[in-house]
């Protein structure tokens, strides 16, 4: 299901989505690991479910938990917070390797197909 509108401006669709998601900062000599689920996903960004969010603009790694196969995957996006509410955070990917960019198309084009 497509959870984006046409009164969004979004360049990307987002599908509902809902895994298990680590978001680990590294700065300012501190490591800080939170833990949560994704609400919803786009091929360029997530939005994570959590009591403890991240000051826009903070530089992350966010781990995607796949699960439901035989084998554990996990994918490893580099991002950046860009908005943060009472529910959780939006993060925006910065970086990823090919595999998890492959894992990430599918994800969404598996999601987004209509009933």
């Amino acid at each position: 299901m497509v959870v984006s509108n046409d009164d969004e401006k979004r360049k990307y669709s987002r599908v509902g989505f809902t895994t298990a998601i680590n978001v680990h900062l590294e700065g300012d000599g501190k490591k800080i690991d939170l833990e949560g689920s994704s609400k919803d996903l786009s091929l360029k960004g997530i939005f994570v479910s959590t009591d403890h969010t991240f000051s826009s603009g903070t530089q992350c790694l966010i781990k995607v938990c796949l699960t439901g196969g035989i084998d554990k995957i996990e994918l490893m996006i580099k991002g950046i917070v860009v908005r943060k509410s009472e529910n959780g955070m939006g993060i925006e990917f910065n970086s990823m390797d090919v595999e998890t960019y492959s894992h990430l198309k599918n994800i969404v084009y598996y999601n987004s197909i209509d009933e």
